[in-house]
This record gives structure tokens, C-alpha cells and sequence, in this order.
């Protein structure tokens, strides 16, 4: 898509993962034929900047060398999926990829989730239909909207997964090619009984903070963006690499952090307590810049509060609610309390924002904290 600094080429990694050759492969791309700035989605996808329309069937080449592009656009539209990151789900991944193949037309943001690791750790991401870890050890398909789902094996789930998709196109999911599985859910639209089921999810984890895990060194990046050298040199270390939602990327098998330059390693890193998107003049919907904002105000975010920084109404970075929320508005910004970059809030003037700001950010108060 056009954004402020040229196209912006997003690149789905299968089963959220990329081996060292892809990773040194996705940052010679971005510095040949991009602008060397890589961004981390909260679907754990890859999206390289400042490409051009001269540069792009080049880029698209190089990608498809690395085993990155899809035959044709609608698998890859359909091939949406999420996958937690600490458990190795390459089999149900490519299950689901394969049975999506014929999938019915999907929404653009229509996704599904593959959360069927021992602990439950993608509750907060973005998606429709849930693969996932069941209160009682086994795996459930649950409709997003819904609080249970149906038990599912592991060799059927692609399949159901797929039924799934299909009823939710015929009960009139999709209206203008838009459409959230949640939203018809909202509307008191059922699945078939079969398709949903008693059993409850197993609880939701909180999103982790970078540090090292059992399956490898978790790092973080600074407004989910790193340059072409620091995954250049992130690939060099000879590890898979596994991208999350929570922009963090996890270095399997990696016993030591890396000290790299872009990378955040410290959990109590205040960068890591705002959220920020591209903002102007980045982004061409964008009113305002957002980023040196977000990265003045972020050593007066108390530990455990969160502050979202929005170019704009739509709060692309984090669309749902945030505690404390900065909107660019066409006369200043706009503070939002416990809501999303849209919500009612009050408006404040350029010279007030820091000033302003500050003082509600250093109140340490329950209705600040929350997580990303």
C-alpha cells in the first residue's frame, strides 16, 4: 500500500517463522529496494517501507527466491494466521494453509490464530476464528465473540477451521468485502451447535516483556520498527527467528541475549510503555508526528501504565482501547481516557501537551495501567 515514505510491502512469514537465510534475505531486500526500514505488525508479519513502483517487481523477486510469495493474491489473503510463538506448530500451520486454499473469500482483516501451546498467550491478538489451548488440556475451535468452543483434534482442526470460514460467509459475515466474526457474533448470528461447543479456553497469559525464555532470547523493538542491518545481524546469529504480536521477535534457541543496536532487552524499558504509530510524515493519514512525542513522554509513563500515541482517529497501532491515549486531531491532540484513539477525550493545544501530560502520567493510578 502508498504510504508517506513510498509503498510499504507486507510479507507473511508460514507459521510465523523465518530461518536465518530468509531473515538475511528480507534485509538485503529492504536495503536494495527500500528505504532499509522494517516494521513488525501485531499479526507478526513483516512489512518493509520506502519501496518504490520502479523497485517493487525486483523486491518481489527477491521474495519469491526466499520462498515468501504466494501463487496469487487471494491465498495470499487468505493465508492470515497468527501464531504464538513458544510452541512449534509448523504442521498445523501448513494444515490450515492448505485447507484455506479453499476457502471461500475472505475480509482483508479476517484472520485466524493458532494458540495450542501448553499456556494460552495470544487471548489479546486480532483474529476470527481460534485454534486453541482448551481449559482441559485439549484443543477447541472457538468462533472470536464467542466464550467456548468445540474440542477439536489436531488432525481435524484445519478442516473445522474451514467449515468455520464457510458458514461464516453464508450467514452474512461479509458485507462490501468487510466483515469481523466477533461483529456477527454481536449481532446474536450462532454457528451450528457443532460448531461451537461447551469448553472454555485455557486462561490467558499477559503479553511477555524481552528477557530470555526457555524457547530463546525474546528482544523487543522500539515502536515494533528496526532497521535492515539489525535483522541482517539478528539472522547472522544462525537461529530461526519467530515473530509475535506483541512486536518482540523470539531467537529460538538463542541462550544468551543479543546486543544489538535497535533491540530492547530490558523489560523495564520505558520505551516499551508507549505505543506509537508511523505517524506523519510517514504516514500520509497521519496529522501529526507521534514518535518523538511518544519517545519525550516515555520516562514519565509509570511502570505498568501504558500511553497510545495515535497519528490519527483510526489508532491503527492499538485499535482497541488504551488507558491513556494522544490523538492527533487537525487543531492539537486530543487526550482520551480508557478508550480508543477515536473516543471522546479532551483537547489540548501544542504548548500544553507535555506539561499536560506529565502531570496525569506521574499520578500512579489503577485506571493507568493495562496491557499493550
Amino acid at each position: 500500500m502508498a504510504s508517506g515514505d513510498g509503498l510499504v510491502v507486507r510479507v507473511r512469514p508460514h507459521a510465523g517463522r523465518l530461518s536465518p537465510a530468509q531473515a538475511a534475505g528480507i534485509a538485503a531486500a529492504a536495503r536494495a529496494h527500500g528505504n532499509g526500514l522494517i516494521d513488525l505488525s501485531a499479526r507478526g508479519n513483516v512489512q518493509l517501507r520506502g519501496v518504490t513502483e520502479a523497485s517493487h517487481p525486483a523486491l518481489i523477486a527477491d521474495l519469491t527466491q526466499l520462498g515468501l510469495i504466494d501463487r496469487d493474491l487471494a491465498g495470499e489473503s487468505r493465508r492470515n494466521i497468527t501464531v504464538a510463538p513458544f510452541v512449534r506448530a509448523d504442521a498445523l500451520a501448513t494444515a490450515l494453509e492448505e485447507a484455506l486454499a479453499e476457502a471461500p473469500d475472505l475480509p482483508g482483516k479476517f484472520g485466524f490464530v493458532l494458540d495450542v501451546g501448553p499456556e494460552r498467550w495470544l487471548a489479546g491478538a486480532s483474529g476470527d476464528i481460534r485454534i486453541e489451548r482448551g481449559a482441559g488440556g485439549g484443543l477447541i475451535l472457538r468462533a472470536d465473540g464467542l466464550p467456548t468452543g468445540c474440542a477439536v483434534t489436531e488432525a481435524e482442526a484445519a478442516a473445522r477451521a474451514l467449515e468455520m470460514a464457510r458458514w461464516f460467509v453464508a450467514a452474512g459475515g461479509v458485507a462490501q468485502g468487510r466483515g469481523r466474526m466477533a461483529a456477527l457474533i454481536a449481532r446474536g448470528v450462532l454457528p451450528p451447535e457443532d460448531l461451537r461447543g461447551p469448553v472454555a479456553p485455557a486462561p490467558a497469559m499477559p503479553a511477555p516483556g524481552p528477557g530470555l525464555r526457555a524457547e530463546g532470547a525474546l528482544v523487543a523493538l522500539a515502536f515494533g520498527q528496526l532497521e535492515a542491518a539489525t535483522l541482517a545481524a539478528l539472522a547472522g546469529l544462525g537461529h530461526d527467528l519467530r515473530l509475535t504480536p506483541w512486536r518482540m521477535v523470539l531467537v529460538e534457541g538463542a541462550a544468551a541475549l543479543p546486543d544489538l543496536p535497535g533491540l530492547v532487552t530490558d523489560p523495564t524499558a520505558p520505551i516499551l510503555r508507549v505505543i506509537a504509530c508511523t505517524g506523519a510524515p510517514g504516514c500520509p493519514q497521519a496529522l501529526a508526528p507521534t514518535r518523538d512525542l511518544a519517545r519525550r513522554l516515555a520516562p514519565l509513563v509509570p511502570e505498568g501504565a501504558i500511553l497510545h500515541v495515535s497519528g490519527c482517529a483510526k489508532g491503527c497501532a492499538l485499535p482497541r482501547p488504551a488507558p491513556l491515549v494522544l490523538t492527533a486531531t487537525t487543531t492539537g491532540i486530543r487526550l482520551i481516557r480508557g478508550d480508543i484513539a477515536a473516543g471522546a477525550g479532551r483537547d489540548l493545544t501544542a504548548a500544553q501537551i507535555t506539561d499536560d501530560i506529565a502531570a496525569h502520567l506521574t499520578q500512579t493510578r489503577p485506571d493507568l495501567t493495562g496491557t499493550p
